[in-house]
């Protein structure tokens, strides 16, 4: 898709969100705070980003890497060219790579002086706290997860789960024919991604299988509440709410496919 007025190519608000690895509601989160503004939006009112957005994207990214609260970020967003900005990110990528090329040696270095039977007995201690030392400078900060979920029919599992559990409705991916092949899902601080069957993968939904391998576990305010919703929009409940002995109040319900999902707090 790209804008009549610029011939931008404008991008979904949902793959924005999986090449740079910002949930939906982040990224909503973003342009309530001034951070970013689509371009315009879907007959269906799904969000567009055109080069001005994603330079913006681009911006904050870097000034997040180098440290910046978003106060700070949303201070320094329109200061400074381009080019400076990215300079800057280049000699950051410049010394990990510098770093992660000091490692290299110190641990080839390391694996020489244990193959040499003559310099078997050297103590390494301090070489080996060097490399624990690069290693922690190089360490990749996990701040992501996503669940993934088969179904058999996305948009079926989609509606379902936004009107039974009360999940934020996120993006849904159609094919050219119209037939929805990706769906997300908010939960809280989170999101849930639901995906075809797929036999290349052996990918198959609990009902096929017979039983489910896992659950999903979701964090309410008011389990009994969250369970009466769920009751009156049609939930199928596996059991009710129950105190627990581990110490949360939950209950289960199983979705269309046979996912079993448990709703809980814990216990004051």
């Amino acid at each position: 898709m790209t804008s009549e007025a610029t011939g931008d190519r404008l991008h979904r608000i949902g793959e924005i969100s999986r090449k740079i690895g910002l949930t939906v509601r982040a990224l909503h989160h973003y342009e309530a705070i001034g951070l970013i503004e689509p371009h315009s939006r879907t007959e269906a009112g799904h969000r567009l980003y055109g080069a001005a957005a994603i330079e913006r994207l681009y911006r904050i990214s870097v000034l997040r890497d180098l440290g910046l609260g978003l106060d700070d970020v949303a201070a320094g967003l329109d200061g400074g060219d381009l080019r400076s900005l990215m300079s800057e990110h280049l000699g950051a990528v410049e010394a990990r790579l510098a770093a992660e090329q000091r490692l290299r040696n110190r641990l080839a270095r390391l694996v020489g002086i244990l193959d040499d039977a003559a310099s078997a007995t050297e103590d390494t201690a301090g070489d080996l706290l060097n490399v624990l030392e690069d290693m922690t400078m190089l360490e990749t900060r996990l701040d992501r997860r996503i669940a993934v979920l088969v179904y058999d029919d996305i948009e079926a599992a989609y509606q379902y789960l936004v009107d039974t559990f009360g999940f934020g409705p996120g993006e849904l991916t159609r094919d050219p024919d119209g037939t929805v092949v990706h769906g997300e899902i908010e939960a809280g601080d989170g999101e849930f991604w639901l995906h075809q069957r797929s036999e290349e993968f052996g990918l198959k939904t609990p009902a096929e299988l017979g039983g489910a391998t896992g659950s999903m576990v979701v964090l309410v305010d008011d389990v009994d509440a969250h369970h009466r919703y769920a009751v009156e929009h049609g939930a199928a409940i596996r059991y009710e709410p129950t105190d627990m002995p581990y110490g949360y109040r939950e209950y289960g319900a199983v979705d269309l496919a046979g996912h079993l999902w448990s709703f809980m707090r814990p216990l004051e």
